[in-house]
């Protein structure tokens, strides 16, 4: 029989199994560290979780083993997670509607780490509970390099599309992927769910038009190698993008991690572990808070994603 504890966490009661199960093998990471790692880094984390409806992908047998989405709240969610019914128009599962978990306290967080939901994966928009629709507040560039091109020539784009983020007055950070990539993001704010998609794609093609040596805009794999897709097309509103502090699956329980921007400009392989990540927010706190500031949110206008 699977051992079993039982914790209260902030007043909520759960049940924990297979603490010592290891979930990243080459490593030796066990189940119980990744939750005490979300639980030590649930500060920074659960505001950038908080409105969001929640993707994860499970991993119970580990990084090398099957893994699977979920979306949909199962028969097993606590009644007091917060949930969000949305409309899933296309749905390859002929449902008409979603019910999402948005993760609002700690607890939350480790009743899903307790799940092996390794990744957090969210949308660039928020459901208040007091809002009648979803509301878009972030825009966010996707660089995934085609090899030979590694995070080395990530970060030299990410270099390039501040300046041009920042001619429109946009305030952009910059973080690890955890994986192969970067992201680069922005506070906005729009009237249209749609704008950030077309703002987003002429940029990217501005970049490419600019450096055709290093950027392509489109997907096509042909046209990647040794280059940087900049992925415009993650500000759809149905797609999701790995959340900042979330674990990635990969062979080390490396995280997507916020950085600076001389970290960027530094040349250096940008690459964190949990461990790593916890010190990291310890000595400088959240890298990534600019995004949750109305201060720093720009507005995107039609001209703007007209312009090239």
């Amino acid at each position: 029989m699977a051992e079993r504890v039982s914790v209260e966490v902030e007043g909520r009661q759960l049940t924990l199994s297979n603490l010592d199960k290891v979930l990243y093998p080459s490593t030796g990471f066990t189940k119980g560290e990744v939750i005490d790692y979300y639980t030590r880094i649930a500060p920074v984390l659960l505001p950038h979780l908080a409105d969001r409806p929640l993707t994860v992908k499970r991993y119970p047998n580990g990084v090398d083993g099957s893994f699977f989405f979920e979306k949909n709240a199962s028969r097993g969610t606590p009644p007091w997670v917060r949930t969000v019914t949305l409309p899933v128009p296309g749905s390859t599962k002929n449902r008409d509607t979603i019910d999402y978990i948005v993760v609002e306290e700690l607890a939350a967080l480790v009743w899903l780490a307790n799940l092996a939901a390794l990744e957090l994966h969210v949308p660039q928009w928020r459901v208040s509970r007091r809002g009648r629709k979803p509301r878009t507040d972030l825009i966010v560039f996707d660089l995934d390099p085609g090899a030979p091109a590694t995070i080395v020539e990530c970060s030299e784009v990410a270099l390039a599309l501040r300046e041009l983020l920042t001619a429109d007055g946009l305030a952009p950070v910059a973080k690890t992927s955890g994986s192969k990539g970067m992201q680069v993001s922005a506070p906005v704010t729009v009237g249209d769910m749609d704008l950030p998609s077309g703002y987003a794609k002429a940029r990217a093609e501005q970049l490419e038009a600019e450096h055709p040596e290093l950027v392509v805009s489109r997907m096509t794999k042909s046209l990647r190698s040794g280059k940087v897709f900049v992925d415009w097309s993650q500000n759809s509103p149905a797609k999701t993008t790995v959340a900042p502090y979330s674990l990635r699956a990969r062979e080390e329980p490396t995280v997507s991690s916020p950085v600076t921007w001389d970290e960027v400009a530094s040349g250096e392989t940008l690459r964190f572990t949990a461990p790593g990540v916890l010190e990291r927010v310890e000595a400088q706190g959240d890298l990534f808070a600019a995004v949750l500031e109305d201060a720093h949110r720009t507005r995107i206008t039609p001209s703007m994603a007209t312009r090239k």
